[in-house]
């Protein structure tokens, strides 16, 4: 039940329309995973809003809200401060969807915008704010941007929790701002603020040339591992060429920078490749990469949330290197979601061939979700396995 409707007087079209309880209690995570350690609002949320209030006021027409997780923020500063179509930008498709799901719940659809991270996201914006990422090179990455294209008096609000906020983040946003300082913590979150913006050039993509795997890797700055490539990436590559010989198609799901949809595309020229990750920056990134080795044409890329524009039984290759991190919680409901997503996309008889820790037990999960599973190689630390679709 919505509060009461109380319009602001000398302001039309502005309204403040439920108190923060009321408000927080009809968000939602769906369709993201959730169990009860996993929240639709946290104090950091709560922090932010309540830090940027009298900002937004002032401001109301120029408010920009950066990776908010479910719609917290973004439904936060228009229900309790009255922005007017503030724009969002979400690196994970299932944020934007948990967003609109929750702006339809609590009767304030239609009341944002969201677009891509870059000059239109940001121009003129007086008040940014800001979840914290989880790496600094996507912080860099937003800092930048603000900085190139928001208004010379604009204020970037950057929120996170306690124990994962460094000095480092300070000197992140010193590049791009000329005053940066903490506030006291509360709930134990914390913000930075950063204001006098010092424009520069864009950082991103970053692109790396590894002479070992014959790939050049492109890399913006929230996309896992970055230009480099990791482990356990590594260990799927190694195996890639006794992959189903004869596929047709192939898809790297959960996608990254792109490193297996090229090496895919660059040994098989007869396969038809798609990428698909719900990161905005992971499907920029694997966009760069494809161009950066010449297969421009030759791989698909397209942001899913679990592969949902590719069509059921179309898929004969699936490769995947699965998150085990949700946030900076590790839970294992992130890996199923993308197992569950290649049982649906590959044909019968099609199969996933996936990495992982050596330690989780991801095994008899494929077994359940995707079919008879053997392991294809092991080490202490990574497993390959292949499982068959049934």
């Amino acid at each position: 039940m919505h509060g009461a409707v109380t319009a602001v007087p000398g302001r039309p079209g502005r309204v403040v329309r439920v108190a923060p309880d009321e408000l927080f209690a009809q968000l939602r995570r769906d369709p993201d995973v959730d169990a009860p350690e996993l929240v639709a609002v946290d104090a950091t949320d709560r922090l932010l809003l309540d830090e940027a209030a009298a900002l937004i006021e002032q401001h109301p027409d120029g408010v920009v809200v950066l990776d908010d997780s479910h719609g917290a923020l973004t439904l936060g500063v228009v229900a309790l401060h009255g922005a007017v179509q503030p724009r969002v930008h979400q690196d994970l498709r299932v944020g934007e969807l948990a967003l609109a799901a929750n702006a339809e719940r609590t009767g304030h659809a239609g009341s944002y915008r969201s677009l891509p991270l870059g000059p239109d996201l940001v121009r003129g914006a007086r008040v940014v704010l800001a979840q914290a990422p989880k790496g600094l090179d996507a912080l860099r990455e937003l800092a930048e941007v603000v900085a190139a294209d928001a208004d010379p008096d604009v204020t970037l609000l950057v929120g996170g929790r306690v124990k994962h906020m460094t000095h480092a983040m300070n000197d992140v946003l010193g590049n791009s701002f000329t005053d940066v300082h903490a506030t006291r913590g509360r709930q134990k979150s914390r913000l930075l603020v950063a204001r006098g913006p010092r424009p520069g050039p864009s950082s991103f993509p970053v692109c790396r040339e590894h002479a070992d795997l014959g790939l050049t890797v492109c890399a913006h700055g929230a996309a896992f591992a970055g230009a480099k490539v990791d482990r356990g990436t590594r260990a799927l590559l190694g195996v890639l060429p006794g992959a189903v010989p004869d596929a047709g198609t192939a898809l790297d799901l959960g996608c990254g920078t792109g490193v297996l949809a090229a090496a895919l595309a660059a040994a098989r020229p007869e396969l038809a490749v798609t990428a698909s990750d719900q990161s905005a920056a992971a499907c920029a990134s694997a966009q760069a990469t494809v161009a950066a080795n010449g297969l421009t044409g030759r791989v698909t890329v397209t942001r899913d949330d679990a592969a949902s524009s590719v069509p059921d039984g179309s898929i004969d290759l699936v490769v995947c290197n699965p998150p085990f991190h949700l946030g900076a919680a590790v839970h294992a409901a992130a890996a199923e979601r993308l197992f569950a997503a290649a049982a649906r996309v590959l044909r019968p008889g099609g199969e996933l061939w996936c990495v992982y820790n050596s330690h989780l037990p991801h095994r008899d999960t494929l077994r359940r979700v995707v079919g008879p599973t053997r392991q294809v190689t092991r080490d202490p630390t990574f497993t390959v396995t292949a499982s068959t679709r049934r």
